[in-house]
C-alpha cells in the first residue's frame, strides 16, 4: 500500500542569506511544542547536502556554489526517484528553493516518459538563469533548470566556462531536458520578479494566479482551473515556499519576504486541493528560516499547520 515518506533536504548554498537548513528544524519544534508525533509516523530519507561551501568564498559569480548543488540535486534525484519506484508519496521539507530542481529531475528520473505539471506556489518565478541573475543566488533558477532554459533572449551577464558546464549539468540531471514544458506551469501569487523573468513569462504565456485575481475569482475557481489547465499532464509536482504567504501577515521568516501575500487560509486551501488530487505525486515546502523570524518562530508554526493538515488529505487518498 502507498506511504507518504519524508524527505528532509536541508541544502541552503542557493540563498543569499544563511539558516534556510534549519527550516526542517523549526519544524519539528513545533511537533514537539505541539505534543504532536507526526514526525515519527513516516519513514524519512536525509538528503546529503554541501553547506559546508558556505565557509569558503566561491568561484561562481552568476551561479554561486554551483559545483555543490550539482552533487545536491543528484542526490536529491537519487532519493525521489527511489521514493516513486516503490509506489510511495515523497513529501519533500527543503531549504533553500534551489532543492526543487533536483526534486523534479527525480520525478522525471523515475518517470522519463510521463508528462509532468508544476503548480508553483510562490512569490518569486524563479526562472533567472546565470546569464540573467541579478544577485547569483541559485534559489531563484530551479525552475528554469526544469524547462531546460538559458533565456539567452534577455542576457544581462555572460558567465564563465566553468559556471556553463555546470549550469547544463543542472539542466541535464537525468538525461532529460526539458524535464517539463512552459505550458505545465502554473504560479500562484508570484509577484516579485525582475525584467528578464518578466519577459520569458510573457514570450511563453506562463499563467500567474496573482493575489487580487485570487480574491476576485475565489479559491475554488481558480483551483479547478489549474486543474483544467494541466489536465493532460500525466503527474503534477507542487513546490510551496512559505514566502507565497504575506510576511506582514504571518512573519518575515523566509529568505526573500514579500507582502501582499497569500493568506496562510488561502495558502492552506490551495495545498489541501491539490494534495486531494490524485495527479499529484509530491508535495514540496520550502524557505522556512527561523533565524529572519521577527516572530519566534511563527512561520514554522503556520507552516506546520498548513503541512499537518494537508498530509492527512494526501493519506486518505492513498
Amino acid at each position: 500500500m502507498p506511504q507518504i515518506k519524508i524527505i528532509e533536504n536541508t541544502s541552503e548554498i542557493g540563498a543569499g542569506t544563511r539558516g534556510a537548513s534549519l527550516g526542517v528544524g523549526a519544524l519539528k519544534v513545533v511537533a514537539h511544542n505541539k505534543n504532536s508525533g507526526y514526525f515519527g509516523k513516516f519513514e524519512r530519507f536525509e538528503i546529503a547536502h554541501e553547506n559546508d561551501l558556505l565557509n569558503e568564498p566561491t568561484d561562481f559569480e552568476f551561479a554561486k556554489r554551483i559545483d555543490g548543488l550539482v552533487n545536491v540535486y543528484q542526490n536529491t534525484a537519487d532519493v525521489i526517484s527511489h521514493v516513486l519506484s516503490e509506489n510511495d508519496f515523497p513529501l519533500v521539507l527543503s531549504g533553500d528553493h534551489a532543492c526543487a530542481g533536483g526534486t523534479i529531475a527525480g520525478i522525471k528520473k523515475q518517470y522519463p516518459n510521463k508528462r509532468l505539471g508544476v503548480i508553483w506556489i510562490d512569490a518569486h518565478a524563479d526562472i533567472h538563469t546565470p546569464y540573467t541573475t541579478p544577485s547569483g543566488n541559485i534559489h531563484g533558477m530551479p525552475l528554469a533548470t526544469a524547462l531546460g532554459t538559458d533565456n539567452l533572449d534577455s542576457q544581462i551577464n555572460q558567465p564563465k566556462t566553468n559556471t556553463v558546464d555546470h549550469w547544463n549539468k543542472l539542466k541535464d540531471m537525468g538525461g532529460i531536458s526539458p524535464k517539463v514544458n512552459t505550458e505545465d506551469v502554473v504560479f500562484i501569487s508570484v509577484r516579485d520578479t525582475e525584467k528578464p523573468e518578466d519577459e520569458f513569462i510573457e514570450r511563453n504565456g506562463v499563467k500567474n494566479y496573482s493575489v487580487d485575481e485570487i480574491r476576485s475569482k475565489g479559491m475554488q475557481l481558480v483551483s479547478e482551473e489549474v486543474k483544467s489547465k494541466l489536465a493532460d499532464c500525466d503527474m503534477v509536482y507542487v513546490s510551496f515556499d512559505v514566502d507565497s504567504m504575506d510576511c506582514i501577515m504571518v512573519s518575515k521568516g523566509t529568505g526573500t519576504p514579500v507582502e501582499n501575500g497569500l493568506s496562510p487560509e488561502e495558502a492552506q486551501h490551495f495545498l489541501n486541493e491539490f494534495a486531494k488530487w490524485d495527479k499529484v505525486n509530491c508535495i514540496e515546502v520550502v524557505e522556512i528560516n527561523p533565524c529572519l523570524d521577527e516572530k519566534i518562530n511563527r512561520m514554522a508554526e503556520v507552516a506546520y499547520d498548513i503541512l499537518e493538515e494537508f498530509t492527512q488529505h494526501i493519506e486518505n487518498r492513498l
